[in-house]
C-alpha cells in the first residue's frame, strides 16, 4: 500500500496528542508470547520500542523465555517438571535459566533493537540487585518469590538515553539465583519506576466476555471488578495470575495497564498512539 505525503503528514498530526502524553514518561513492555517466536513480529515490537524512545518516551523492554528454557534443558537431556503449572527448577535448572534468559535471549534483543536503530543495553535482575527474591515454595526449588526491586540500574540506563532490556531473573543476599515470572516481574518494576503504562503482549485479544465470541472483548476493567469477573468465571486459568499482575501494578501506581494481542503487527504502537487501541485496559477506580 502507498501512502501520500499529506496521508503521512495526517497520521503524525492525528498522533500528536498521544505523543505529547507519553514523552518523557516511562513506559513497560512485557515481551513474551508469540511475538517473541515469529520473526516478523520480533521486527515488528523492535520496531515499535525504537520509534517511541526516538520521540522520548523512556521504554523498559522485560521479558522471560519459558519456551526456550524447555528447549535448552530437552537439548541437554534434562527433563523439564512441573508442579502446579510451574517448573521445578533445582541448581542446574537455574543455571541453564541464567544462561538462556541472561544470555542469548537478552542480547538477541539487544542486538535486534541495535539493528533497527535503537540504543539499548542488556540487563538482568541480578545487575544490581535489581530483583531481590527468595524460595516461594520448597517444592519447586529456585523459582523465585519477589522480596524487592532497586530501580536504580534502570533509571541510570534510561537516564543515559538508552532502553533496558531486562532479563527476569531474582537474587538474594547470600548469591542464590531464582526464576521469575516475567509478568509478575514486569509488574513490580513498573511499580517501582511509577510507569505511565504497563503493556503486557499477549497471545489472545485481551479479555473476552465470551471466550468464543471475539467480538465481547472488555475494553475497560477497573481493578475493583476483578474478582467480579474471576467470580463469573469470564477471566479463568492462567489468565487470573496476568490480571492479578496487572491489578498490583495499578495500586503500586502505574496509570494504566494494557493486556493487548502481540500476534498483530504494531500492536504497541497502535496502542499507545492512536484512539483506536486494541485489548484490555486495567485501571484504578476514579477518586471518591
Amino acid at each position: 500500500m502507498t501512502i501520500c505525503n499529506a496521508d503521512r503528514a495526517r497520521i503524525l498530526v492525528h498522533a500528536l496528542p498521544y505523543i505529547k502524553k507519553y514523552t518523557g514518561k516511562i513506559l513497560v513492555v512485557k515481551y513474551g508470547g508469540n511475538a517473541m517466536t515469529s520473526e516478523k513480529l520480533k521486527d515488528s515490537v523492535a520496531r515499535d520500542i525504537v520509534l517511541l524512545n526516538l520521540i522520548g518516551v523512556k521504554v523498559v523492554l522485560v521479558h522471560g523465555g519459558g519456551p526456550e528454557i524447555t528447549d535448552m534443558l530437552s537439548r541437554i537431556g534434562k527433563e523439564t517438571q512441573f508442579v502446579d503449572g510451574l517448573r521445578v527448577t533445582d541448581r542446574e535448572t537455574v543455571e541453564v535459566a541464567q544462561m538462556v534468559l541472561a544470555g542469548k535471549i537478552n542480547k538477541d534483543l539487544v542486538n535486534l533493537l541495535e539493528c533497527s536503530g535503537g540504543s539499548a543495553i542488556g540487563l538482568s535482575g541480578i545487575d544490581g540487585h535489581m530483583i531481590q527474591a527468595e524460595i516461594r515454595d520448597q517444592r519447586l526449588g529456585y523459582v523465585g518469590k519477589i522480596t524487592g526491586i532497586n530501580p536504580k540500574p534502570i533509571q541510570d540506563v534510561l537516564e543515559k538515553g538508552y532502553i533496558p532490556v531486562v532479563s527476569t531473573l531474582g537474587c538474594d543476599g547470600e548469591g542464590n539465583v531464582y526464576n521469575i515470572n516475567a509478568d509478575t516481574a514486569a509488574a513490580r518494576i513498573a511499580g517501582a519506576l511509577k510507569a505511565e503504562s504497563l503493556i503486557t503482549l499477549t497471545d489472545i485479544a485481551g479479555i473476552l466476555r465470551d471466550r468464543d465470541d471475539p467480538n465481547s472483548l472488555i475494553k475497560v476493567i477497573r481493578v475493583s471488578e476483578t474478582a467480579r469477573l474471576i467470580g463469573e468465571g469470564v477471566i479463568t486459568g492462567g489468565m487470573i495470575p496476568k490480571v492479578e499482575c496487572c491489578t498490583h501494578a495499578i495500586q503500586e501506581g502505574v496509570r494504566r495497564v494494557f493486556i493487548i494481542d502481540g500476534r498483530i503487527p504494531h500492536s504497541i504502537l497502535i496502542e499507545t498512539l492512536t484512539d483506536e487501541g486494541i485489548g484490555t485496559m486495567f485501571e484504578g477506580d476514579p477518586a471518591s
